[in-house]
């Protein structure tokens, strides 16, 4: 339906294609969730598998006036050379057709190219529209509208002018959070309605009503197990906030009661039968960690007499002995014995694959994994030693082919799992939260 809402959530959504990609999903998916008002979902081929990908698209389509799927890096970028687990492989498996934005600056005629290239790279990708960003002129925008319909059959639904003062402040993992960016809603919409003046918004929803229905399969009912549910603390604040909004669901799903904690601002651990403890900005936010040293004694005492801990990136540099960032030592949890350093370059960044190989609260011996890692952090001390329980087959993990500390009933990991790759990780939390065994 073609509603002034449905048109001006699509623009503050369209923005999100003309400010480019990080490549750190998390990160951007907090901007397209403040820009739709509603919590954007992450589809990716390589992290769960498709029956999942077309269920959460369905049930996200279903609530909505239109669903818009932000592609990640090019239109056929991927793992490897063939492209796997790239955009237009997502767009081939759900039947979605393609807008492509194209970078103009600086460019005419080869704008043109790129396009008939995708054409050709894919000739069964539903390649149906193109948006032009980023164009100098009004002279700039036409010659290159006129060397496009030369050249493909691909309409241009609009041109988007060059905006400096628009452009989104970034550091090293990518967009700075939507959180910590005091002018987030100012910049939306500021961008959304240089969107809505350049850009055929009737056009672009009706490309997407002729996408084809996806049937979402029946929902799995929640648990209804009797009794108290377990609680499950989830650190929340500007230093930890990478988490799929799938993973909470599902371990409400298995029978969680989330408790939503903060590592910065809380002087206590609250009543919690286990810990969540995800990414985030840890180094950037050391200091103010390292001060609130109840928190950090308090969690370290509970995690010494057997609290399950999961913890994800950001969470392991939180729980080593120190974080050293620009030289200067921050002593954290100290629960696992390692020394962790923030450096100034990647130290692991992209897709995951791990098989378990020791037991341990969260995931069967034996069992898969696949998830990603993007850190600039690294461990100096004590990575050749600790217990790990995830043997790593692509990607880096802490070194040396090894990923997923485990102290008591802690595991800390660099990789980033998805619960719909991972299905059983959210019961087997519940569980453990509940004194139970795998």
């Amino acid at each position: 339906m073609q509603t002034p809402a449905a048109q001006t959530t699509l623009a503050r959504l369209v923005v999100a294609g003309l400010a480019g990609d990080t490549g750190k999903t998390l990160i951007s998916a907090a901007w397209l969730t403040a820009a739709a008002g509603t919590a954007a979902r992450n589809l990716d081929t390589f992290l769960m598998p498709a029956s999942a990908i077309l269920a959460a698209l369905a049930r996200a389509a279903g609530r909505a006036d239109i669903a818009v799927v932000e592609g990640n890096r090019g239109l056929f970028d991927g793992m490897d050379a063939e492209g796997s687990h790239s955009t237009a492989q997502l767009a081939r498996l759900t039947g979605t057709p393609v807008v492509l934005v194209v970078n103009a600056a600086k460019v005419t005629r080869t704008v043109a190219a790129q396009i008939l290239g995708c054409q050709v790279m894919d000739p069964k990708l539903n390649l149906a529209a193109v948006i032009i960003n980023r164009v100098a002129s009004r002279r700039h925008e036409a010659v290159i509208r006129e060397a496009i319909q030369q050249t493909t059959d691909v309409p241009v639904l609009g041109a988007v002018p060059a905006q400096e003062t628009l452009e989104l402040p970034s550091r090293h993992l990518g967009l700075v959070p939507v959180a910590e960016h005091p002018r987030s809603e100012e910049i939306l919409e500021r961008a959304a309605d240089l969107v809505a003046e350049n850009v055929d918004l009737d056009a672009l929803l009706a490309l997407a009503g002729e996408a084809p229905g996806i049937e979402a399969p029946p929902a799995v009912p929640a648990s209804t197990s009797s009794g108290t549910k377990a609680r499950i603390g989830v650190a929340r604040d500007v230093a930890f906030s990478f988490y799929y909004p799938e993973n909470l669901e599902e371990l409400e799903r298995a029978g969680a009661e989330l408790v939503f904690v903060s590592p910065l601002a809380d002087t206590a651990l609250p009543d919690v039968d286990a810990l969540y403890l995800g990414g985030g900005f840890p180094e950037v936010h050391a200091a103010r960690l390292a001060g609130n040293r109840g928190f950090r004694e308090a969690l370290g005492r509970r995690i010494a007499a057997g609290l399950p801990v999961w913890a994800e990136c950001g969470g392991l540099m939180y729980l080593a002995r120190e974080l050293v960032v620009g030289g200067v030592a921050h002593p954290m949890v100290g629960a696992i014995p390692v020394s962790v350093e923030q450096t100034g370059r990647p130290q692991g960044h992209g897709y995951v694959a791990a098989r378990v190989d020791t037991p341990n609260p969260f995931l069967g011996d034996g069992s898969a994994v696949r998830g990603h890692e993007f850190h600039y952090s690294r461990i100096t001390r004590g990575a050749d030693t600790v217990p790990t329980a995830l043997a790593i087959n692509r990607g880096v993990g802490i070194g040396g082919g090894r990923d997923g500390i485990q102290v008591a009933k802690t595991l800390a990991c660099y990789t980033h799992i998805h619960a719909a790759g991972v299905p059983e990780w959210a019961p087997a939390m519940v569980r453990a939260a509940s004194g139970g065994q795998r």
